[in-house]
């Protein structure tokens, strides 16, 4: 019965992503993740249209100084290209064992007639992946849905975060004042999927912390390739998890979200990144990544850090280096994914391990991609320093945004 519905479910999906966008394959990978495709026009601007009588959307940019506004900015930004909303974390169940837990909602505005008037368009498309790291299952638990928005059945709203695909959704709550950064608040997860679920309360105890230049993030040489950018770091969770035919089982722990928008992210030269968030012991933060050129060079770089105090830094790709230690060969895909890495951010140092080597996400149906996206622990001068997750996109093949 399960493989039935899973079967009905994936069919559903090839569907709808066929009418959303006749023959172009789309994927996806967080940085968390974001739409990408596979045809040859990697990062460029939609193709002209081939009638005089389509007109094709016009995606607003990213540019420099504009401020981020909160709560306004916790919401939808349906007028880019792509956005999401990336939550990962790691929990503990009453008897102590450690589990990772990622669920990222993207929204994309697909290039279609902005005049066509049926309801049935689909003007924003939704895309959902869900995933628990198990080190006793040796694999991730994980699942997937994409739906168009409309009649109430997918959809992402403005003004505060609120995204969902039929009963699975990312919500957030005002709570208490956080100053000028808007309140702070909680984050309610629940997502009942065929193998895992997840019904999670995410508490803030910071503020937003805003990546880049106040929250406008480069990704490449060109000032183009750009994203608003904030990550939400040690965030308290709670709540209910449960596992192929498991019953739930209470679980605590911490996590760390990231919001990005964007629409043009990756320029033609850049074939993947590395990313990584992790919640530091001493209440500090760190998010990094790198985007990597079609040697494995490293094309741009970026990181912010708060430290226990919550002063932010932020650092430039001169100040940035990832160096891979360690390499785990998937068996299914056969990929080679560097899993284990030595990272510097300005004078500080950190070795990254995971938590299980097996954490390869095929979110092909959904989106096409197949990726690492893992939850790690990090070690400063050989002693631990905190918790939390490491995103490898591109190494199995190149990832071309659209």
């Amino acid at each position: 019965m399960r493989a039935r519905r899973r079967q009905s479910a994936l069919i559903a999906a090839f569907a709808i992503l066929a009418f959303a966008i006749g023959s172009t394959p789309v994927a996806t990978a967080a940085m968390p993740s974001t739409i990408v495709s596979t045809t040859p026009a990697a990062g460029a601007v939609p193709p002209a249209p081939s009638t005089a009588s389509q007109t094709l959307p016009a995606y607003a940019p990213v540019v420099p100084g504009r401020p981020l506004r909160f709560p306004e900015d916790f919401g939808s930004h349906p007028d880019f290209r792509t956005e999401w909303w990336y939550v990962t974390g790691w929990l503990a169940s009453a008897n102590g064992q450690p589990l990772g837990f990622q669920v990222t909602f993207f929204r994309t505005k697909p290039a279609i007639d902005d005049r066509n008037p049926s309801a049935f368009a689909p003007r924003q498309l939704l895309i959902a992946h869900c995933a628990i790291s198990d080190p006793r299952h040796g694999r991730l638990w994980h699942d997937q849905k994409i739906r168009r928005a409309g009649f109430d059945l997918a959809g992402a709203s403005a003004g505060d975060t609120r995204v969902w695909i039929d009963s699975w959704s990312l919500r957030r709550e005002a709570g208490g004042s956080a100053g000028g950064d808007g309140d702070r608040g909680s984050y309610v997860i629940d997502i009942g999927a065929d193998e895992l679920s997840l019904q999670l309360r995410l508490t803030a105890t910071q503020p937003p912390m805003l990546n880049g230049d106040g929250g406008f993030s480069r990704k490449g040489p060109a000032p183009g390739s750009a994203s608003y950018y904030y990550s939400v770091p040690h965030l308290t969770v709670a709540g209910t998890v449960s596992r192929g035919a498991g019953v739930p089982e209470t679980v605590s722990g911490e996590a760390w979200l990231d919001h990005e928008w964007s629409s043009e992210y990756l320029d033609g030269e850049a074939v993947g990144w590395d990313w990584l968030g992790i919640n530091l012991d001493d209440g500090g933060a760190l998010m990094a990544f790198r985007i990597r050129g079609e040697n494995g060079s490293t094309r741009w770089a970026a990181a912010s850090a708060r430290d226990g105090a919550g002063g932010v830094q932020s650092f430039s790709p001169a100040d940035v280096r990832f160096t891979p230690l360690r390499t785990w060969r998937s068996p299914r895909t056969g990929t080679l994914y560097p899993v284990a890495w030595r990272v510097r951010v300005g004078a500080s140092e950190y070795d990254i391990e995971p938590l299980m080597d097996d954490q390869e996400n095929d979110a092909r149906i959904s989106t096409g991609a197949i990726y690492w996206e893992g939850a790690i622990r990090a070690y400063r001068a050989g002693q631990p320093a905190g918790r939390g997750y490491l995103e490898l996109t591109g190494y199995g093949e190149r990832l071309r945004l659209r």
